[in-house]
């Protein structure tokens, strides 16, 4: 079901894909759904990175199957990952990072679509933030 070329994409749940309401699930986010079916659907391989386990990640899971979108991965590198702390390191192998707590900020979907289907990912982007402007010449 899942194969790619593409990049891996690891995308956080509370705050980026869903408003922020955990431990609750918040309202989606605008075109967030809509922008990950659309990469996924062009072959780019989708891992939800989240804080969320247990019944709390099952709820998220299940969440955003019915919204349509189901991932490659779910805490993990790959499907087949078995975790254990006292062999490998909790860092998802991931080419692409999505996350509301960016330094910069959270950009909109359509923004990271953009971004992400560029062809160059070191395109100059706006800085979002006072650090982002302080850094802009670095």
């Amino acid at each position: 079901m899942f194969s790619s070329n593409k990049p891996k994409i690891a995308v956080d749940f509370d705050g980026t894909i869903v408003e922020s309401r955990y431990p609750d699930i918040g309202k989606p986010k605008l075109f967030a759904f809509e922008t990950l079916q659309k990469l996924q659907n062009e072959g780019y391989l989708l891992i939800l990175w989240t804080y969320r386990y247990g019944k709390k990640l099952d709820e998220a899971v299940d969440f955003c199957k019915s919204k349509g979108l189901e991932f490659y991965a779910v805490n993990k590198s790959y499907p087949e990952e078995k975790f254990s702390v006292s062999d490998m390191s909790r860092k998802i192998n991931a080419d692409i990072f999505i996350d509301d707590r960016n330094l910069g900020g959270m950009y909109s979907w359509g923004e990271i679509y953009n971004i992400i289907t560029s062809n160059d990912l070191d395109i100059e982007v706006k800085p979002k933030s006072f650090l982002g402007k302080i850094f802009k010449n670095s």
